[in-house]
């Protein structure tokens, strides 16, 4: 089991404008500390941390070496398409939006979209029956 992740991000926040109301949509607990924030579900918790100024001008891109993606459980299909339109009236980037929600394919329903620091993000529905 997975205990914790840490991410830094150029502009917490900015981050945290994002990252709050997309975790409580998940149904994660947002504890805000003087270094950052972590969003906490069962023992496991998930913590993005102000990156340090020195370090900011390499910036991030899914495709060089380190993290891809996060991907979380959703609900529901329903619960998918809620959080899709939350992103897109909150101005973020769905990614792959013309073929939402199936742009892994005919059997995955999926959303994927980016965070202010362009993170890729992808919540799940389970698979109905």
């Amino acid at each position: 089991m997975l205990h914790h992740v840490e991410i830094y991000v150029s502009d917490l926040a900015r981050s945290s404008a994002f990252w709050n109301p997309f975790m409580q949509q998940l149904g994660y607990e947002v504890e805000h500390w003087s270094g950052g924030i972590n969003y906490t579900q069962g023992n496991t918790y998930l913590c993005f941390l102000q990156a340090p100024s020195e370090h900011l001008a390499a910036g991030y891109h899914r495709k060089r070496v380190g993290l891809n993606h996060l991907a979380f459980h959703g609900k529901s299909r329903r619960h998918i398409d809620q959080m899709a339109e939350w992103v897109k009236s909150a101005g973020y980037t769905v990614l792959y939006e013309s073929e939402y929600p199936y742009a892994s394919g005919p059997d995955y329903y999926a959303l994927y979209c980016e965070d202010p620091d362009r993170i890729k993000v992808e919540v799940v529905a389970p698979n109905e029956a």
